[in-house]
């Protein structure tokens, strides 16, 4: 599909991770332009292989506080193997290459994502040897999601790249690119062969949202792997021990969570040991999952600051390490 097709984000391989379940774009009051996926139709690289980290850990912190980015660090480092650096649009942070610098020097591996929303193509590139230059590996690579309304009205949205165009960006300049997958997003029945389509644009691993029952991501997998798809899968593990980290996980488009756990997490006498015991349940029964290679432990965990929900997303971490060890 041409650029010119109508697309606020200027896709040209779409659809984005952000259609709504009724089918409308999440950036207008109008039906997504794309009715399937759009092929991959560039350079095809050879597939790289890598690891993927069996915990890889949601990074929240505040906002540009290197003391709070360096305690948070430590505080998640002995339960993740990695930690994964979100790009909000309504929450700005340390430039990606900054961030990452400022993990490095906490002891952490960072993976940090470069979202086409905020930066045009050159500053995208520059981003990406900044990264390459002080070792960073892996870069998640996502299209954004649209700046709310009410979020910095007098700031334009970029989209001169889409995700799959970013992978291939990443991949040309030697970093892993690892790409995000919503599997509750419509076209459901084509998103598994949307995440191969990125695969020969050349991801090397592949990140899934949030969806409410391992058996939806069992049977993701098996379409996307009977599709072609090869690369290692992480996919999320939802951690929330009240209302409001809850919901903010269920706030983001094309996320949702299983209501009974929901429920029985947030009725619960101590929510947070329900909610830690909760996270790591899932975590096992996704893991268990062929081509499931890791684990995303997702979301803030806590409404009470950045380093209550750091210590709670590392208990869950330590635990599923401490399962692993005994099987």
């Amino acid at each position: 599909m041409p650029a010119d097709s109508g697309c606020p984000k200027r896709m040209e391989y779409g659809p984005c991770g952000g259609v709504r379940p009724d089918g409308q774009c999440e950036m207008l009051p109008s039906p997504c332009v794309f009715d399937d996926v759009v092929p991959w139709s560039g350079h095809r690289p050879a597939p790289r292989p890598v690891s993927a980290p069996r915990v890889l850990t949601d990074f929240s912190a505040t906002p540009f506080d290197p003391d709070d980015i360096a305690a948070t660090a430590a505080i998640l480092a002995s339960g993740c193997d990695a930690v994964l650096v979100g790009e909000h649009q309504n929450k700005p942070d340390f430039p990606p290459t900054l961030m990452a610098s400022l993990l490095l020097d906490a002891g952490v591996t960072p993976w940090i994502t470069l979202s086409c929303r905020d930066r045009n193509r050159v500053v995208l590139e520059q981003e990406l040897r900044g990264l390459r230059s002080i070792d960073v590996d892996t870069v998640l690579c996502v299209t954004g999601d649209g700046r709310g309304y009410d979020v910095r009205a007098d700031v334009t949205q970029t989209f001169d790249l889409d995700g799959p165009r970013l992978v291939s960006l990443a991949a040309s300049v030697g970093m892993t690119a690892a790409v995000p997958e919503t599997p509750t997003a419509p076209p459901v029945h084509r998103r598994p062969a949307r995440l191969v389509e990125k695969q020969r644009a050349g991801a090397s691993l592949a990140v899934l949202n949030h969806v409410p029952f391992p058996d939806m991501v069992a049977d993701f997998m098996r379409t996307a792997r009977s599709a072609g798809l090869t690369i290692p899968v992480i996919a999320a593990v939802a951690v929330f021990t009240d209302s409001i980290s809850a919901a903010v996980l269920e706030g983001l488009p094309g996320l949702e969570l299983d209501p009974a756990v929901t429920q029985r997490v947030l009725s619960a006498p101590d929510p947070v040991a329900t909610g830690i015991a909760a996270a790591v349940s899932e975590a096992r029964a996704l893991l268990s999952i062929e081509g499931v290679e890791g684990v995303n432990v997702s979301g803030l965990a806590s409404a009470s600051g950045p380093r209550v929900g750091a210590q709670i997303k590392a208990e869950v971490g330590r635990r599923i390490r401490a399962e692993e060890r005994r099987l």
